[in-house]
């Protein structure tokens, strides 16, 4: 699973040998060796294109430490929005996304982003594989916020504050948003202060509904699959993570980092998402 394949190239290469034309008019026998210079290469594999979503109370902008190490390896990175309205309409968005790619893909979520891919996932031909990152990987009928309190150790709850936002068909819906002054120690503890207290102010905030909305689908039970668990999270319950992770049948790694992972520890995000693409590539 972790062989190194390199980007696939394009290249055309004379085929070597051709007879040569004597002074009697017979063609006289190729060389039964082929030179080095002129030996045809053998193919090599795709890469897919690794698509990364982010979870509530964030934005893109958190893989941004991920997204510069993988392009430092080669890879080819998408990051959309993730509108945080619902898991129907996210994942809808997210497979808008996917299917203006082209070739194959490996579909990462973080957080509330895993129930996204999880759905945006089903019968797409594209993705070959799904990496979450401390993320949600619900069954058929689960819900972030059930899964959040399956185990005892979130502490999320105390630390929100509900926003009203207008509904497309009128009237009032509710939001979530962590207290700005809580957010480093809930999210991000070990993220330095300054960039902590920037992520908070920047807060993307995620509906009510979409963490109580049940799943549909869940893409993860016929495609090969990724985790990392964070030790620290204080949002989804490290207990959690580890049993969707072996429910999922993931391949597992354990990073001692809080919730907010991508930005603490880019370094084993990417390295779990290039092994994954390798691996993806691999197999196909």
């Amino acid at each position: 699973m972790n062989t190194s394949i390199s980007r696939r190239t394009m290249t055309l290469s004379a085929v070597a040998g051709a007879a040569a034309l004597g002074a009697t008019g017979i063609a006289h026998a190729a060389p039964s060796k082929t030179s080095a210079a002129a030996r045809v290469p053998e193919p090599k594999e795709q890469l897919p294109t690794i698509v990364l979503v982010h979870g509530a109370f964030v934005d893109a902008s958190s893989w941004t430490p991920v997204v510069q190490r993988l392009q430092r390896q080669g890879h080819r990175v998408v990051v959309p929005p993730n509108p945080l309205r619902g898991v129907a309409g996210d994942a809808a968005y997210v497979r808008s996304v996917l299917d203006g790619i082209d070739g194959p893909v490996l579909l990462a979520g973080h957080a509330y982003g895993g129930s996204v891919i999880s759905r945006a996932a089903v019968g797409s031909a594209q993705v070959k594989g799904l990496v979450y990152i401390a993320a949600f990987v619900p069954d058929v009928g689960e819900s972030a916020a059930g899964l959040s309190d399956r185990y005892p150790g979130s502490s999320l709850a105390g630390t929100t504050v509900v926003q009203k936002y207008p509904l497309p068909g009128g009237g009032l819906g509710d939001e979530l948003v962590i207290r700005q002054d809580l957010f480093p120690q809930q999210f991000a503890a070990g993220v330095a202060k300054a960039t902590a207290r920037t992520m908070a102010v920047g807060q993307r905030p995620i509906t009510v509904a979409a963490l109580n909305e049940p799943a549909t689908a869940a893409a993860w039970k016929k495609l090969p699959t990724w985790y990392l668990i964070a030790t620290e999270d204080r949002n989804i319950p490290p207990k959690a993570q580890r049993w969707m992770a072996a429910r999922a049948k993931a391949h597992t790694i354990t990073v001692h980092a809080p919730h907010a992972v991508p930005v603490s520890d880019p370094r084993a995000v990417a390295d779990l998402l290039d092994k994954a693409a390798h691996a993806v590539s691999a197999a196909h």
